[in-house]
């Protein structure tokens, strides 16, 4: 998979134009599947937010509200009572998947479960675009810090990429840049702090950041 991982979404024109590229043709020629999952593990969030990721709501302008040609509804929770003969032909008919935040840990019991995950190392031409959460998943461990699922057995997620993601800084009191030093410490791999305009732009293994905003690394 080609991977966009982002705090807060396609929020610049710079992460854009990495969006179009990844693409390969415009945003408004692409069909889009976008994964609320993450929601549900969150005690934040609920069907209010899930409606405005599914409806492309004013919030969610930077990811399912970018103008795709078509977007639909990928739930993770239930796709393994529905047949992989089912779900699996519109995964791979996508040609992004717009992965919401939430929970992580939650996020990636869920993409083992339904079976995505076994299916990721297929979808070579794919692009993942994650926010928050949807980044997170991708990384070896999110921090007992980021964990807010109360059955998450530990802060392990999938380990698709080697570095973990901090994500939001500056954007919460409990995301300054002291407290991504703490987690970093926490989480002992090479790690990177994103803000809200910031993306990790990740294709065969190379990693690029992509940003218009602020952005460090530790042990990188």
């Amino acid at each position: 998979m080609k991977l966009l991982l982002t705090s807060g979404g396609v929020t610049n024109p710079t992460i854009h134009a990495a969006l179009v590229d990844l693409l390969g043709k415009p945003v408004e020629e692409c069909h889009a599947l976008c994964v609320p999952t993450a929601q549900w593990g969150h005690p934040l969030c609920g069907p209010g937010s899930v409606r405005g990721l599914i409806a492309a709501e004013r919030d969610f302008r930077h990811l399912s509200g970018l103008g795709w040609a078509s977007l639909g509804v990928l739930e993770l929770t239930a796709l393994p009572t529905i047949g992989a003969e089912r779900w699996v032909p519109w995964v791979r008919a996508a040609d992004v998947l717009l992965v919401d935040g939430g929970d992580a840990t939650y996020l990636c019991h869920w993409v083992r479960e339904s079976g995505l995950a076994e299916l990721l190392p297929s979808l070579q031409d794919t692009v993942w675009v994650g926010v928050s959460a949807g980044s997170m998943v991708l990384t070896p461990r999110i921090g007992d810090y980021f964990v807010e699922w109360a059955s998450a057995p530990d802060d392990r997620t999938l380990g698709v990429v080697d570095f973990s993601i901090f994500p939001h800084l500056d954007a919460f009191p409990g995301n300054t840049l002291a407290h991504a030093e703490r987690w970093a410490a926490d989480v002992g791999v090479p790690s990177y702090a994103i803000d809200e305009q910031t993306a990790i732009q990740v294709v065969d293994g190379s990693v690029e950041v992509i940003s218009e905003g602020r952005w460090t690394t530790f042990g990188v």
